[in-house]
């Protein structure tokens, strides 16, 4: 049986020679801003920092203090507050040296905050997930349209080297037919209904916030599902604590869960008719691949453990990514194209109304 066919991004990813050497610069240098000094900005800043072509130009924080505190560490230029007239993001907005903005507020702030920077006419970079709803998103690509700029959702895993050493094994036929993806991520955390996990408003949950990195895995090796099953348990503060998808492709089937309420192993493991492959640890950017063949299993031969290397924080891929795409005038990145942001939030909207999670931008 011949190797799983892959759908266009994943060819795109593994096609990219720029993401075998993200420090390598692959044009102009770009001015850099960042909106929010969340815990994610702390670990993805020094990436953007670390690529030879990028200028850290300013950072916008709702208060002026931590604003100018992150621009001290982390070597950005410029700190904005908000101030009686105006916010920390609009006037980094209006910074004429900004060119492309990271987004890292929480999913509930997405869409107002990437709307005012494309209409500014920025490229942006924004954390998964996109938008809280399908509506959102489709408005933000047609602002992005509208307006001539580069816009992606930073999904890293795609462009991550042990994502795409899985991936060339996969299309090398190693695993021949794909028939099955499993998939498990999350943590215990206790419930503080004034973390953004936990604040619905904030898009909290499992769904928006954890179940992309399962589905980027069955989405490269099975495509979209043709059917699917759901369930969740909700908490007090209305996100759900544990989801799990049951996923049927006609061709193949999957599980995946996610969950805030117990200790479970992050782990994927992709089922073929030649073999078998399991990421262990990291599944947003693995480090440990475990490649077991059916011939090596009959003849009781141990699995292959590979360890992939990592640059940086390994955020530093996906910016390299999104500075090549701007530098190259591209309005949309082939690794990570609108149509599958779109795509997966128009899932969550149904999976959302499956379960009865419900936001209040779904009123908007």
């Amino acid at each position: 049986m011949p190797a799983t066919p892959l759908p266009p991004f994943v060819d795109a990813a593994l096609d990219a020679a720029h993401l075998d050497a993200p420090l390598t610069p692959t044009g102009r240098t770009l001015g850099w801003g960042v909106v929010s000094t969340a815990d994610i900005a702390e670990k993805v800043v020094p990436d953007i920092a670390a690529l030879p072509d990028a200028r850290l130009v300013a950072v916008s924080s709702r208060d002026q203090h931590r604003a100018e505190d992150f621009a001290r560490r982390h070597g950005v230029e410029r700190a904005y507050g908000n101030t009686a007239g105006s916010t920390g993001l609009e006037r980094l907005a209006a910074d004429p040296d900004v060119e492309v903005v990271y987004v890292a507020t929480p999913h509930g702030y997405h869409h107002r905050d990437v709307s005012a920077l494309l209409r500014a006419g920025k490229h942006v970079v924004c954390e998964k997930a996109l938008a809280m709803t399908a509506a959102e998103v489709r408005d933000l690509l047609g602002l992005a349209r509208a307006h001539g700029v580069f816009l992606m959702e930073a999904v890293w895993t795609r462009m991550t080297p042990g994502f795409r050493t899985a991936m060339h094994w996969i299309r090398a036929g190693r695993l021949g037919r794909v028939r099955s993806v499993e998939a498990s991520i999350g943590t215990h955390r206790p419930v503080d209904p004034d973390h953004r996990l936990f604040r619905n408003a904030d898009g909290g949950g499992v769904l928006l916030d954890m179940m992309v990195y399962p589905l980027t895995w069955t989405g490269a090796v099975l495509g979209a599902p043709e059917s699917w099953t759901a369930r969740a348990e909700l908490g007090a503060t209305a996100v759900d604590l544990d989801t799990a998808l049951t996923l049927d492709f006609g061709h193949g089937r999957g599980h995946v869960s996610g969950t805030l309420s117990s200790t479970v192993p992050h782990q994927v493991t992709v089922s073929g008719t030649h073999g078998w492959l399991r990421v262990d640890g990291r599944i947003n950017c693995p480090t440990t691949l475990v490649l077991q063949s059916a011939d090596g299993a009959r003849g009781g031969a141990a699995p292959v453990v590979e360890q992939v290397e990592v640059t940086g924080a390994g955020y530093v891929y996906e910016m390299r990514e999104a500075t090549r795409c701007i530098q190259q005038g591209l309005p949309e990145s082939p690794v990570m194209p609108w149509a599958d942001s779109l795509e997966l939030v128009e899932l969550f909207d149904r999976v959302r109304e499956r379960i009865g999670v419900d936001y209040p931008n779904d009123r908007r």
